[in-house]
């Protein structure tokens, strides 16, 4: 069964909506701005943060007694929802699944600088899913996606077995994060933040920073999309599990080439229907590096002639959210038929042999667009979208 994009939303360090995100990657600059309360904690307190403006702009409408990233989880949700021209009926009816590999640890942060005791009340980490089905008053399935990186890739995996199996002909799907101290904390304390940005495939890339923000998509049936306006289709998806280190990814990369080959035979293709890859791209040595190797082999002679999009080098590594905002950017590549021009690199490591347009947008030469999302604990999931009609 055929499974449409219809809605999309987005707010993050690029702006508020799909056509700031989408102006702003035409932009073809951006940055990590300081984290205020990690500053003399951590020895690179960045992170992609949303502009305060934009902040608060998106929160006014939210109710106040949600957390951060609940409220940008349900900001980009009703774009989504406009977007789509859900009736009420619709958005009653319909599954939600949201994905966060953060949660809600912002607010634990706050209350634990405000002094509030542990056990003063209790705050369920991953209630992000459940905030927006509360808010929009959606009674479908309501499912909380949480396994580190590669969770809103997983998500829009259980959105598509909804609706392919008739459990839901709507679904709203994406993730939300906010930069929170612990995981920033932590990742400086394995080395891997880089303190000039996020800079994939970048001969001299030291690590990756954190984004923040939330990225929705209303994923329909054939039935429900019918006379709506489609970005195209979710048309394939596939899990792998490296099950090698809790961080590093498999030097041997078998899985992640699994992922990416059953995810184009769900689809029903092969690497000459993909015209685009965004792929995972973290800024990491060892990611990109992989990554690229993984590509050669799945694409073969294609991948000269298949544009790469580095996402995360405009904003940032949005941990759970990445996936979701990698199907924004792929639904509104094949929209507008072209891909934007990268972030220019200073020096391409030679070793990442893949290709990285960076003087202008590229017509996208072919209607399907790969995704690739991987996590700590070797999860690994990829994604087909392409310009199906309903």
């Amino acid at each position: 069964m055929d499974v449409f994009i219809t809605g999309l939303g987005a707010i993050s360090c690029l702006g508020d909506g799909p056509e700031a995100f989408w102006k702003g990657l035409h932009a073809g600059r951006s940055g990590p701005t300081p984290v205020e309360s990690l500053t003399g904690q951590v020895r690179a307190p960045l992170a992609y943060q949303v502009p305060p403006a934009t902040d608060a702009s998106a929160h006014a409408e939210d109710d106040a007694t949600r957390g951060r990233v609940s409220r940008f989880a349900l900001h980009a949700a009703r774009q989504a929802v406009v977007d789509a021209g859900l009736t009420g009926e619709e958005v009653a009816g319909m599954a939600v699944v949201i994905a966060t590999a953060i949660g809600v640890c912002e607010e634990r942060e706050d209350a634990f600088r405000a002094g509030v005791p542990d056990d003063a009340v209790w705050t369920p980490s991953f209630s992000v899913a459940s905030a927006v089905g509360d808010a929009l008053g959606s009674f479908g399935a309501n499912i909380s996606v949480s396994n580190a990186c590669a969770a809103s890739g997983y998500a829009l995996s259980v959105a598509m077995d909804l609706v392919r199996r008739g459990e839901a002909e709507t679904v709203l799907v994406g993730g939300a994060e906010g930069s929170a101290g612990v995981p920033i904390a932590a990742f400086d304390r394995l080395g891997a933040i880089d303190p000039d940005g996020c800079r994939p495939f970048e001969a001299d890339r030291k690590g990756t920073v954190f984004g923040e923000g939330a990225a929705m998509l209303v994923v329909q049936s054939a039935r429900a999309a019918a006379g709506r306006r489609t970005y195209g289709r979710l048309s394939g998806t596939a899990w792998s599990c490296d099950a090698y280190h809790t961080t590093a990814p498999d030097p041997g990369r078998r899985q992640l080439v699994r992922a990416a080959r059953e995810a184009l035979r769900d689809a029903g293709c092969g690497p000459e229907a993909i015209g685009c890859v965004i792929p995972h791209g973290t800024g990491t040595q060892p990611n990109d590096l992989l990554e690229s190797e993984t590509l050669r082999d799945v694409l073969g002679q294609r991948c000269d002639s298949t544009p790469l999009f580095s996402l995360k080098a405009f904003i940032g590594h949005t941990a759970g959210a990445a996936a979701a905002f990698s199907a924004v950017c792929g639904a509104l590549v094949l929209r507008h038929g072209q891909v934007p021009p990268n972030i220019a690199l200073a020096r391409q490591d030679p070793a990442c042999d893949v290709w990285l347009p960076q003087d202008g947008p590229t017509p996208l030469p072919r209607p399907g667009v790969l995704i690739n999302s991987y996590a700590f604990g070797g999860s690994n999931v990829s994604l087909v979208l392409d310009g199906g009609l309903p």
